[in-house]
């Protein structure tokens, strides 16, 4: 992009020490946090954070592409520390959110583009089912 003649470079975002602290607890965590529990670990490590702080910080890292925020109808959202593309498994017994990544999936958008005529952007997938902890096989 130029502007008057010169390159302007896209500045990396500036974080503060709280948005610090909640990136690094959504990028550490094992699950995908929701708002309240991204705030119970940003707590412990900066124990004046406050949950409206948490909240904001967060909506700043998701606008930055810096964290993914999952929603699932009526739930509260997720977020995931992976922001390149990927789909997600739903327990509907736990709740448990796990990522995955399927190959087919440019063929998937494909298929449903024609089906829907819509002009794709993404394709985003969820499975929901039962994870291996909570089926009775």
């Amino acid at each position: 992009m130029r502007k008057s003649g010169k390159k302007v470079l896209r500045e990396e975002p500036k974080l503060t020490r709280q948005r610090s602290v909640v990136l690094d607890v959504v990028r550490t965590s094992e699950g995908h946090l929701s708002a309240s529990e991204v705030y119970e670990a940003a707590r412990r490590l900066l124990p004046t954070i406050s949950y409206a702080t948490v909240y904001n910080s967060l909506r700043y890292l998701k606008d930055a592409g810096m964290v993914g925020e999952i929603t699932f109808g009526n739930a509260a959202s997720r977020y995931d520390g992976e922001t390149v593309r990927h789909d997600h498994a739903i327990c509907t017994g736990c709740g448990k959110i796990v990522d995955f990544h399927i190959t087919e999936s440019l063929e998937l958008m494909r298929a449903a583009a024609r089906h829907s005529r819509f002009k794709p952007e993404s394709i985003h997938l969820t499975l929901r089912g039962l994870c291996p902890g909570c089926r009775s096989d």
